[in-house]
């Protein structure tokens, strides 16, 4: 009895497939967080402050994200964080 035809093999494409829709579904998850200017990264970084999620060092110019534990020395790239932190979070609270 011969084995199957391997003109008849779908397996990669399946693969394939498979690794496409992942993506599509990691895409769809992630928030937007490549539209953050200086002033939109001030602004939440003032309302992470007053929140207690934020905790500036000022002797070591630096911002603490408290949550994660993650230190910035750019209020740009902890506001960028703080985005893709949350949608996460908020992705990993739809899972469940």
């Amino acid at each position: 009895m011969p084995g199957p035809d391997p003109h008849d093999d779908t397996s990669r494409d399946y693969e394939q497939f498979e690794k496409e829709l992942l993506a599509q579904d990691r895409d769809a998850a992630g928030g937007d967080t490549a539209d953050v200017d200086d002033r939109t990264a001030q602004n939440l970084i003032n309302d992470l402050v007053d929140a207690d999620i934020v905790t500036p060092v000022p002797e070591d110019h630096v911002l603490v994200h408290e949550p994660s534990g993650t230190t910035f020395g750019s209020s740009t790239q902890l506001a960028v964080f703080h985005r893709g932190w949350t949608a996460g979070r908020d992705a990993d609270a739809e899972g469940e």
